[in-house]
């Protein structure tokens, strides 16, 4: 779990193969591919991947969020809703700046990649989503 300060310096950071910011609070499907992507681990970090909730994009600035019960129950409840398999491990929290607040999800590499959100495998290269080639399926299969 990171602690306020480490969120801070992370969204203040370009998106990355491990790092995705977005201010929809609403786009399940963006979601889960971005659970799967940072699931999947395709640079073998071994490390969490982290999607920053209520961070415009680009700017690492925060978009005024306010986190509701709500919004906790419907962005952990993506890790079990049968959309992603195999389920990922992730852990869910939030914290409140003046600006707005940060729900954060952490994302642990899949043990048994690759993971398909819908049937696809997504991953992340570089600061986009994209789905994998064969290829690629291929190179998260062997890990």
């Amino acid at each position: 779990m990171l602690s306020k300060k480490e969120v801070l310096s992370l969204i203040g950071e370009m998106e990355s193969d491990f790092i995705e910011h977005t201010v929809s609070t609403i786009n399940t499907d963006k979601f889960g591919e971005a659970i799967c992507a940072l699931s999947n681990d395709m640079s073998n970090r071994k490390e969490s991947g982290f999607l920053f909730i209520g961070v415009k994009d680009k700017q690492g600035e925060l978009s005024g969020l306010r986190v509701s019960d709500e919004l906790l129950r419907n962005i952990s409840g993506i890790r079990s809703d049968g959309n992603i398999l195999p389920q990922p491990s992730m852990s869910v929290y939030h914290y409140s700046y003046d600006k707005g607040d940060v729900l954060i999800v952490e994302v642990f590499p899949a043990h048994f990649p690759p993971v398909r959100y819908k049937g696809r495998v997504w991953i992340r290269i570089s600061f986009r989503k994209a789905i994998a080639n064969e290829m690629e399926e291929r190179l998260l299969m062997e890990k």
